[in-house]
């Protein structure tokens, strides 16, 4: 008898048996908690909760329905205010535009927090990178910075040859592949990706302005460098929107299921090593030069203004390097994607929608002031009237989408 229950009860038995406890122990006590800290009535939570992952299936096995679609059909049903649960984390899910101006107007701080999830630890410099870092004194700290001396108006005023110069190297790039391929066959027609050639301006302008660098520039480009950038830049979107297990079950995470965790790892390394490369490049050339002029008619770009500003800023927690590295990142990540996809987006609309009031581009006058608008826009013309255009045109654009 006592052999047999020594036989049934060996060690990965117990080990299963402790973990389950364990895990179950957890997450009674998570919930325990989290009933008795909540105050005020409760808003309604969607049903279909799974033990331990919550909700997730409703989000995750759906089929080709995306998210967003799925949380407005549980809108339709539960109101604009309801709660569903990312694994053990209650979540609040706003649909009205009434309650959403109230909680970022009235509520702001308290809704100004970000949880702290995987990528931001190991593809944010450890929530260095002020996209993914919680509210707090470093992350309002490295706001005012990135707003007042990195992002201000001047700042953009002074670089905004950089953006002309970009989009006139496009178009001349264009136009040579267009008459090359012309005098050889005759046709002179070309296939453009729009979302690659809109993705390439972009990330050479915000990579001039951020590290005075410049990756895509047709057959002069360094190949290897440009693949290496490429890659790693294509690596971290692709992680940064991927759901990972431990942001939603934590004592599961150690499983790493997909091995996207690894991946990040890898990534990070990457993404660290280029970032560095360019950190001392700046550093030898202010050796080299003397302390930079932090005259206003001198160009800067923002690893400059990083280097000048972060040395003497009170930041606790990170060093110098890490958080040039982290918001130099960020700010090239934050802005090519988002870029290249609006203007793709806008493109689209417009050829599908021509004979919207303010488009008309099969009408000749309509599509010259639509071009005129948008050079005299891009040349920084002092006649407002450009931009009234654009501004009107982006607002019928966003009623069509």
């Amino acid at each position: 008898m006592n052999f047999l229950l020594d036989q049934y009860l060996n060690t990965s038995t117990v080990g299963v048996v402790l973990l389950a406890i364990l895990v179950f122990s957890y997450y009674y006590l998570l919930r325990r908690s989290n009933s008795k800290s909540a105050k005020g009535p409760k808003p309604p939570e969607a049903a279909g909760k799974w033990p331990v992952i919550g909700h997730l299936q409703l989000l995750t096995g759906t089929g080709t329905r995306l998210p967003h679609f799925v949380l407005g059909e549980l809108a339709d049903k539960y109101g604009p205010v309801f709660s569903i649960r990312i694994g053990v984390h209650p979540a609040l899910v706003v649909s009205s535009w009434e309650v959403a101006k109230e909680l970022f107007t009235k509520h702001d701080v308290d809704v100004s927090t970000r949880p702290k999830v995987t990528v931001g630890k190991l593809l944010g410099y450890n929530y260095a990178t002020f996209g993914f870092a919680p509210y707090d004194a470093y992350w309002r700290e490295m706001r005012k910075i990135t707003v007042l001396e990195v992002l201000s108006n001047r700042r953009l005023e002074l670089l905004k040859h950089i953006r002309a110069n970009e989009v006139e190297n496009a178009v001349k790039e264009t136009y040579k592949l267009w008459t090359e391929k012309r005098n050889g066959s005759g046709s002179g027609g070309i296939l453009v990706d729009m979302q690659q050639w809109f993705g390439d301006i972009t990330f050479n302008v915000i990579l001039r302005m951020v590290a005075g660098k410049r990756y895509f520039v047709g057959g002069e480009s360094d190949e290897k460098e440009v693949r290496r950038c490429r890659k790693v830049m294509r690596e971290f979107f692709e992680l940064a929107g991927i759901f990972v297990l431990r942001d939603a079950v934590p004592y599961l995470g150690w499983l790493d299921l997909g091995g996207y965790e690894k991946a990040m790892m890898k990534t990070a390394k990457e993404l660290d090593s280029l970032g560095q490369e360019w950190l001392e490049e700046h550093r030898r050339k202010r050796e080299l030069s003397g302390e930079p002029n932090t005259n206003d008619h001198q160009e800067q770009d923002f690893m400059d203004v990083l280097l000048s500003v972060v040395d003497g800023a009170n930041l606790p927690g990170y060093d110098a390097d890490t958080i040039i590295k982290a918001t130099a990142m960020i700010i090239i990540m934050g802005g090519t994607d988002t870029t290249s996809v609006n203007l793709s987006w806008t493109l689209s609309l417009l050829l599908n929608n021509r004979h919207t009031r303010l488009i008309k581009v099969n009408d000749l006058s309509g599509a010259y002031h639509l071009l005129s608008s948008a050079r005299a826009l891009l040349m920084q013309s002092s006649s407002g009237s450009a931009e009234e255009y654009l501004i009107d045109l982006d607002a019928e654009l966003a009623e069509l989408h």
